[in-house]
């Protein structure tokens, strides 16, 4: 998953709310066709909190289908270990490879707890876990060693971007144990989590050990993703710094307008370009004209760096 963008579809609504299955089909198809390293469904970005279970099976089932093996589907799944239980069983059975398991919802939690979550659902799914702290979520060097020793916890998404813990955690680790930047746009925190690149068999190394990140972006600019993604990997400090400057920093400032733009923003980009995703349901909403109108000239503006159009 460290060789190619980890793709976070979003998940396909009609104007009336309901589900999309075949815009849904479509969209996946589309960020498949840009090489990620794995695609997510069912995650933040694909709304998950908003899913019931059947939706949800539809989901999983149908990024199963697209992937059709040529890419990991880690499904999304949460709330309290008993329901996200249930989750995991409908992933197994539509053939996700494994979970992300995202945070729980509501309270905060000791660490004890934190791990003993994860333990009680890899005690109850035979799919792989990654644990995905952001938010209440943060995880101590002894909750990571312990939740480490669990056989299918595999890995660890962060969301908190404190590269002082994150450090702490990856030195912490066992050999083999995953890492991911899941910053809401990770590429921001992408090079300081790659301090250096050595080449060893065609694998990056990395100062820190988070090779691979999450991209919001590659939900609507593949093109975009992919060339910082290829650039980051070459040591092209030149592009990154300019797709940084030009692209992803005014983005983010644009994101950071309103509550939830993390999401709504980015499917807003995506219909701009005329993928069938529909609206997002509430609590979230759609941007406001004005925004939608600098989100335009923002994403065209990042699709010219990159020898592409809108």
């Amino acid at each position: 998953m460290a060789r190619g963008v980890l793709s976070f579809p979003l998940t396909a609504f009609h104007d009336d709310g309901t589900l999309d299955p075949d815009g849904f089909r479509t969209h996946v198809a589309g960020r498949l066709a840009a090489g990620p390293g794995a695609v997510f469904p069912a995650c933040g970005t694909g709304e998950f909190f908003s899913l019931d279970e059947d939706e949800y099976r539809t989901v999983v089932t149908l990024a199963v289908q697209e992937a059709a093996g040529r890419v990991p589907v880690v499904a999304g799944t949460g709330y309290g270990w008993a329901q996200a239980a249930r989750f995991a069983r409908i992933a197994e059975e539509a053939g996700a490879d494994a979970l992300l398991v995202l945070p729980h919802n509501l309270t905060e939690a000791p660490q004890d707890c934190l791990a003993a979550r994860l333990e009680h659902l890899a005690a109850r799914t035979r799919l792989p876990l990654i644990a995905y702290q952001r938010g209440q979520v943060a995880y101590s060097v002894g909750s990571l060693r312990r939740v480490a020793r669990v056989p299918n916890v595999i890995g660890l998404k962060d969301g908190h971007s404190d590269l002082d813990r994150l450090q702490r955690l990856t030195l912490a680790a066992p050999d083999g144990f995953l890492f991911f930047n899941g910053a809401a746009t990770a590429e921001i925190q992408a090079r300081s989590l790659t301090l250096e690149y050595a080449r060893a068999g065609g694998d990056p190394i990395t100062a820190v050990g988070v090779p691979a990140y999450s991209s919001a972006v590659h939900a609507f600019a593949p093109e975009t993703a992919g060339a910082f993604f290829t650039a980051l990997q070459e040591d092209d400090h030149g592009t990154v710094d300019k797709l940084l400057r030009d692209f992803y920093v005014p983005f983010v400032e644009l994101r950071d307008r309103a509550p939830g733009y993390t999401v709504f923003l980015v499917k807003a980009a995506a219909r701009l370009r005329g993928q069938p995703v529909g609206p997002v349901r509430a609590p979230l909403t759609d941007p406001s004209p004005a925004d939608i109108a600098d989100l335009k000239a923002l994403l065209t503006a990042g699709l010219d760096l990159v020898g592409a159009s809108l």
